[in-house]
């Protein structure tokens, strides 16, 4: 029997579009392979949103995104609505539709495939095999606290304040995504915060401490400052397995870790909320790199990280870690064979479109499907 799911497709501004229409296109591939079907239905979000509706994410698509089994995203942002202010540029869509689906848990994989170890900054022997799982806090702390704001102050000078802040709830329910996670890798959570100058920070390690000794105490747990992580990350990356640290600090640590892959383009992510009364969480999907303007309608971005979050999306939101694996797989032999987009390192010659790489990509799969 065929199993149904609801995708709410949102490409956004820049290389959003053309990535997503080779996401579209292994989505069909997966339909063929396997008794599911995806009701796809897209939208806007960011600056196309604005262009459209006035708003970088209209009520209705919000909407849309609440009655999805989950949403897949291109990219948002563009020198185009730079003057807009603040409260209607393109990224204040993406941290709505992040808050009000309360999607708290940010899984960004550091996972460098063989082929590109050389494009990694650090020597090969740091990064080959290098497969880690950061967890980040993505609703709460610094980004979101009360109060914030800009003010003038008596003596004509202007202050900003951001408050950092979080309750016992936000820390251990993304504790608990990172716990779950480990249990199915190798067991082992590093938890990353400043406890030595923040309360915040106190707070963060001994909310884990409790999850840890009260429902994970079989899996390995250890604690350590986020600066030290993000030195460790380029000294010894492999000591770690899974991170678990809050929205600042993930926000930093993500990014370094996915430099040491060789490519920020190439890297997925995940955001995951609360599983509903009907079993499923909500969930959001898209590539780590940016909307890329510049290249923009050239048909030469790199189609891998947005097929990668699918991958994700297959997995986590659908259970279907075969079908995960088989794209994964997939990616992995194409970038073996040499195949690249212009971003990647590697023989020019073996050089292929946003199209290519996603015809290429599916070839693959079928043949190993």
């Amino acid at each position: 029997m065929t199993t149904s799911y609801k995708l709410l497709v949102l490409p956004g501004d820049g290389i959003g579009p053309e990535v997503m229409s080779e996401v579209l296109k292994v989505a069909s591939c997966i339909e063929d392979l396997s008794s599911v079907n995806f009701e796809i239905e897209q939208d806007e979000i960011g600056g196309a949103a604005y262009d459209k509706y006035g708003t970088p994410l209209s009520e209705e698509t919000l909407k849309k995104a609440k009655n999805s089994h989950a949403v897949l995203l291109g990219a948002v942002g563009g020198s185009k609505w730079d003057n807009l202010d603040f409260s209607l540029k393109p990224e204040q869509g993406l941290l709505r539709i992040r808050k009000e689906l309360d999607l708290y848990a940010n899984l960004r994989p550091a996972l460098c495939f063989e082929s590109m170890v050389g494009a990694s900054s650090l020597k090969p022997e740091l990064v080959s095999g290098l497969d880690i799982m950061i967890v980040r806090e993505l609703t709460g702390g610094v980004y979101f606290g009360e109060p914030r704001g800009i003010k003038e102050l008596s003596d004509g000078t202007r202050q900003g304040t951001n408050t950092q802040t979080y309750n016992t709830n936000e820390i251990r329910r993304v504790a608990r995504i990172a716990f779950e996670l480990a249990q199915k890798r190798n067991k082992k959570v590093t938890s990353c915060e400043k406890s030595n100058v923040m309360e915040s920070g106190i707070l963060w390690r001994e909310e884990v401490e409790h999850v840890h000794q009260n429902e994970f105490k079989d899996l390995e747990l250890s604690h350590m400052y986020a600066d030290n992580c993000a030195m460790q990350l380029v000294r010894n990356p492999k000591q770690f397995d899974v991170i678990v640290t809050d929205n600042l600090f993930g926000d930093i640590l993500s990014d370094e870790a996915a430099m040491l892959t060789g490519s920020l383009g190439m890297l997925p992510s995940a955001s995951l909320g609360a599983i509903d009364e009907n079993n499923f969480r909500k969930s959001l999907y898209e590539p780590v790199h940016g909307s890329a303007p510049d290249i923009s309608g050239q048909g030469i971005a790199n189609p891998i990280a947005s097929i990668l979050s699918f991958a994700m999306c297959l997995k986590y939101s659908f259970g279907m870690d075969h079908e995960s694996d088989l794209i994964n797989n997939s990616v992995n032999k194409v970038l073996s064979e040499g195949f690249k987009t212009a971003d990647l390192i590697g023989d020019d010659d073996k050089n292929l479109s946003t199209e290519e790489m996603g015809n290429q990509i599916i070839k693959v799969i079928k043949g190993l499907g």
